[in-house]
């Protein structure tokens, strides 16, 4: 747990000297690409949220999750924020949009954001039950556009297979790297 300790300070320092800089270079005209402003679907708010975003991300053909795998502890916030196209971040919760299998830990509570389509939307939710989540893009799935949250510690139905539409990072390699992304997973 250490490493991870020191890895999420070490970030929140580096975003921190980022938000620094980007006040001080603004240009007060509106359009300088500066924080999101909009959050078209929020769940739960709570923790600290900004160190835990998953982007959601159209590049060209390519429709993904970045990171694609993300571990957190009990209580923290996830935000999934809209980097380009429309997308959404779904559990894998039968009866939930379109899943047709349960993937989250039993008794999780389940998450859905809906198809979030404005640059720099944002969806939070807050996980509390450990285990491991697997969650999709509704308009995406077929095209495997799916991603994996390690809770505390790996556990529950989504252990020991892959997502019916897409492939993750193994649950222990996710633990072991706090976070996998989508570049280093596929490529």
């Amino acid at each position: 747990m250490e490493r991870r300790q020191v890895l999420k300070t070490a970030g929140l320092l580096a975003t921190g000297g980022v938000t620094g800089l980007a006040g001080c270079s603004s240009s007060g005209n509106g359009d300088s690409g500066g924080e999101p402003t909009t959050t078209e679907t929020q769940e739960t708010t709570g923790g600290s949220g900004d160190s835990n975003t998953v982007m959601m991300v159209t590049e060209g053909s390519e429709y993904y999750f970045d990171p694609i795998g993300l571990f957190i502890e009990s209580g923290e916030t996830v935000t999934f924020e809209i980097q380009s196209g429309s997308h959404s971040a779904t559990a894998y919760k039968q009866g939930t949009s379109s899943a047709e299998v349960t993937r989250i830990p039993e008794g999780a509570e389940t998450f859905n954001s809906e198809i979030l389509s404005e640059q720099g939307a944002t969806f939070e939710h807050t996980f509390e039950t450990t285990g491991t989540y697997d969650y999709f893009c509704i308009p995406h799935k077929s095209l495997g556009m799916v991603g994996r949250i390690v809770v505390g510690e790996p556990g529950g139905p989504a252990e020991g297979s892959m997502p019916p539409d897409g492939d993750v990072p193994e649950s222990q390699t996710i633990v072991d790297q706090g976070s996998v992304s989508y570049s280093s997973f596929s490529g």
